[in-house]
């Protein structure tokens, strides 16, 4: 699996998206959740990746992988 997470957040009032580790934020802030959670996604699927999404609180409320390996068991 890829390092560094994608996460959705609020952060001074707009939506983000930020890669854990050095990358740091992504392009864009959103007003609303949906459109950030979008990007993050489709980041999270092209870095075949987990993509976190956090509510207004900062609590985790889903998790969704994108791991080239999802699904499959260890040996």
């Amino acid at each position: 699996m890829a390092k560094g997470f994608v996460h959705t957040v609020l952060r001074d009032g707009r939506w983000r998206n930020y890669v854990e580790g050095d990358e740091g934020w992504l392009r864009g802030a959103y007003r609303g959740t949906e459109t950030a959670v979008v990007a993050g996604a489709l980041e999270a699927r092209r870095r075949r990746t987990e993509h976190l999404i956090y509510d207004e609180d900062g609590k985790l409320r889903e998790r969704n992988s994108y791991s080239i390996n999802r699904g499959s068991k260890a040996a």
